[in-house]
This record gives C-alpha cells, structure tokens and sequence, in this order.
C-alpha cells in the first residue's frame, strides 16, 4: 500500500467524522436551544405516556361498535395531551354519570383490529381530592330477599361499631374479608376478588344512603407492559370522595394510581365483535418541557420533534430506550479493547450480558455470570474426553447449560433467594459459546489467557451496564439520538488507532527508554 493511498484513506476518514459529528452536534445543538428540548432528565416534572390497546375480531358483514372509558379528571393528575388511532372508524366522545367514554363505529370491518388511545398525564395537586362531581342521589341495588337480610343485618351492626363514613367503609370491607362467615359468602358468591369486593361494599354502603362507587385503573411504572387493571372502592362522605383498598380496606390512594373508570369497567359494551382484549402500558417521559418544545416546534413548522421516537407506540418507546444505549456499550468494549487493551471474549457478547444485568442487577449478575461459566466449563472440559465434533459438542453444552441454569433457578427459590430467578434472562448462546471459546484458550493458551478473557468479558460487560442503565445517559440518547453519530465518528476514528495500547506500556517500556 503506498504512503499516498494511505493519507488519502486516513483524509476521506477524517471528513467522514467531521461530517457526521457536525450534522449530530448541529440537529443537538437545535433542538436544545431552539426548540427548548430538556438535555437533563430531572428538569422536567414526571410525567406518563399511557396507552390503551383495544383489539378484536370484527364479525363479517356486520357493523361494529366499542363504547370504552376514557381518563375525566383522574385524581391527583391533570390530562396533558391525548390522541385517538381509528383508522377508518367514526369517534365521538360524550360524558356519562360522571365518566367520559369514546364510541368507536364503523359499518363494516373485516378480521383482526386495533384501537389505540394514548393519553399524556402528570401530577396536580389541585385534582388530588376531586375524584369528579358530587355523586347523585344513592339508589340501593336489588338483592335477592336473602341477601337483603344480609344486608339489612350488615348494616345495624357495621352502624354499631362506626362512627362516621369512613370508618363505616373500613368496618364493611373488613367484614367483607371474613371468608369462613357463610353470610359474607353469600354476598360474595364464590368471588373474593377486590373488583367484587368493592361492587358488593359499595351496595351495602347504599342501603346504608351512604354514595359509593368502584373505581378502576393502574399503578404507573417507569416502564409499564400489560399493566394489570386493579379495583379501589370511593365513598363520598358529604365533602369529597375517600379511596379504600377493596381487600384490606386502608384508606389513602397510592400516588401513582390512576384512575381510568367509575362505577363500571373501561370497556362498557360492544357490537359486531369477538375476541375482545385490552392492553393498557404505560412509560414515564419529561413532558412539561417537552410539551413547550413540542408548541414551538408546531408554530415553526419543523419536523424535528414530529418524527421523534415519541410519535411510536409506548411499547416500542421502552424498546428504544434500551437498544438506543448499545452503540454507547459497543464504545466502551471497543476502548477497552483497541485502547486500553483489556482481552474479552468478542465484541457482542459483553454487550448482551451487560443487557442481562439490567434485569439481574450488577453483583447478582456477576455471580450468577462465574458461576454458570465455572460449572459449564468443568462440564466441557469433561466432553473433551468424548472426542466430539464441534456442532454436536456446542448443542451438548447449550443443553447442559440450560439445565444448570433451571437448577439454580428452582434450588434459590426454594432456598428463597429471589435473585436466581433472574438467571433465565442470561443469554444461553452466548453463554454456551463464552464456555467453549473459554475452553479452547484454556487448552491452547493456558489458563491464565483464558482467565485474563473471562474476567475482561467481565469487567466490559460491567462498565458497559453501568453506562447502559445511567438515567441520565438514557434520556439523553432517547430524546437525542442523533447524539449516535457523534458515537459513530468516535468508532471509526478509533478504528484507525494503530498505536499502544495501555496495557503494553509497561511491557515495552525498555524500547521507550
């Protein structure tokens, strides 16, 4: 290779990085100053992105409707922003008896559909004690005459050992958790779940005149899939609504409850469908400043934040914020490697186990990590001995692994070591090749080299994870992910690094002197 080919090479590398880190910086730098994106994760109040997912299988030749409730005035939130996707579907939105609900419509339909509303909302104190309007006049429900003498009986004594509403509501819903009183299972019918609980409370609070309603919604999570509907009881004491736990009957509503329904479930009826399945997820994210870009950015006319990874399903947003921090990872493998000069088993694997310790969390992780590889080793090192060929000696191995790794799942639950669990989410290939590249420099460089590897595997993957999981780093690269290129000009200057690496200081230090 000529010298001049060679400085030709290195200058189209040069403006290949100047370029890439000038168009980062530049789409950085104006969405930062310009449009007011936050660049620091705690700027901004918290804040939820939550997402219903409605899916069915329209009947052909049929028209179809879905009545669904939709967040009023949730208690201790306020409605930001919301967004209906119907593609194709009628929608009109109207309040009843104090609940909002959507009416999807839609004169023919055809196999698998999907509905989505999305809705942005944050903490307000001013909405903390409305829980809606003040409740209309309490109407007893019908019971059958046993149950109502039940309930007449019920309530005497309830009466007797309260003495204002809430403790009335906290008598009931405890009586209502005796399981071996045959008149509370009556009243229950064999059901003693709390979205029961709170229908059977709040009759049993009306024949007393006392307003009550079961309330439906889910506790917020950072990074909330398939959130689980859960039931709390309301009760009006002549002043404002009180919120109960059905089951054991506390008083006080959780934080980061959300209230999505009154009175009935979120989907109240339907038409013209089969296979009815709601999904509801939810992810924390920096709106108040966001929202302010998001105005400014409208009346500009730019693009900038309208094509952004917030415009994606929830779900997919908790994806990229995870895969987003990867090229970050694969940085700091490619420093320890090219620069530092640590010895690691490949470029990927690192990363991945790094991922793993996400869900393991760092020092269950490593141990988990040595003590898989330790055991996996032993077992190929016996294999060894069987002479086999190398496919069927990698799947004996994947085998073997996985069966170490249910073994220690079930011998730590029984043990109640809940961290082994966490064992499952290693990946079992990389693990399976780990050993067998760990094995073979075992036996071709010694011990000491294949240690050096291991514990360098280690110690990447870990730094890696320490980056990867950084709240900071997260939102940065989430809300800026043209910040990658500036990563991606850093690699493939790095890709070029030909000189010592750290490691080799010290072992050619006399050619130095």
């Amino acid at each position: 290779m000529s010298k001049g080919s060679s400085v030709l090479r290195n200058r189209h590398l040069l403006i290949l990085c100047l370029l890439l880190v000038a168009a980062g910086g530049s789409l950085f730098l104006y969405k930062w100053l310009d449009l007011g994106v936050p660049i620091k994760a705690d700027n901004a109040i918290g804040a939820w992105t939550v997402e219903a997912r409605i899916r069915f299988t329209a009947q052909s030749g049929k028209p179809v409707k879905v009545r669904f409730a939709v967040p009023l005035r949730p208690p201790g939130f306020a409605l930001l922003d919301e967004t209906f996707v119907s593609s194709g579907y009628g929608l009109s939105t109207a309040v009843q008896d104090g609940d909002r609900e959507a009416l999807w419509a839609i004169r023919r339909a055809r196999g698998e559909q999907e509905l989505y509303y999305q809705a942005v909302v944050y903490p307000a104190r001013d909405t903390a004690q409305s829980s809606g309007s003040r409740p209309p006049p309490v109407e007893p429900p019908q019971f059958s005459d046993a149950q109502a003498a039940v309930v007449t009986s019920l309530v005497e004594q309830i009466r007797a050992h309260s003495a204002d509403i809430a403790t009335f509501a906290v008598e009931t819903l405890q009586r209502l958790g005796a399981r071996d009183n045959s008149d509370i299972n009556l009243l229950l019918a064999g059901d003693n779940s709390p979205e029961r609980r709170a229908e059977v409370a709040a009759g049993i609070l009306a024949t007393a005149n006392i307003a009550a309603r079961p309330v439906y919604g889910f506790q917020l999570q950072k990074e909330g899939r398939r959130l689980p509907l859960l039931t709390r009881l309301e009760v009006h004491n002549g002043e404002r609504w009180l919120s109960f736990d059905p089951l054991s009957g506390a008083q006080g509503q959780p934080d980061d409850f959300l209230v999505w329904s009154r009175g009935k479930p979120p989907l109240r009826d339907s038409d013209g469908v089969r296979h009815l399945r709601l999904e509801f997820s939810a992810a924390e994210n920096t709106y108040e400043a966001l929202a302010v870009a998001r105005q400014r950015a409208a009346e500009r006319g730019s693009l900038a934040l309208q094509f952004s990874l917030l415009s994606l399903p929830v779900q997919m947003q908790m994806v990229y914020r995870v895969v987003l921090t990867m090229p970050l990872g694969a940085l700091i493998i490619v420093l320890l490697r090219n620069v530092v000069g640590i010895k690691a088993f490949g470029t990927f694997a690192p990363i991945l186990i790094a991922l793993a310790f996400r869900e393991t969390r760092l020092l269950n992780g490593i141990l988990l990590f040595t003590g898989i590889v330790a055991l996996g080793l032993g077992a190929r090192f016996y294999m060894e001995r069987l002479k086999l060929l190398l496919v069927p000696r990698l799947a004996s191995v994947l085998t073997v692994v996985v069966l170490m790794m249910a073994t220690l799942s079930v011998l730590t639950y029984q043990l109640g070591i809940g961290a082994g669990l966490s064992v499952a989410l290693f990946p079992m290939v990389i693990l399976t090749m780990t050993i067998e590249r760990m094995s073979i420099g075992w036996e071709e460089a010694g011990p000491r080299e294949a240690l050096q590897q291991a514990g360098g595997s280690l110690l990447a993957a870990s730094l890696a994870y320490l980056v990867m999981t950084e709240r900071q780093v997260q939102h940065l690269v989430f809300m800026f992910p043209e910040l990658l290129l500036i990563v991606l000009a850093i690699t493939l200057a790095l890709g070029r690094y030909t000189g010592y690496r750290l490691t080799e200081l010290r072992r050619f230090k006399a050619l130095a002197g």
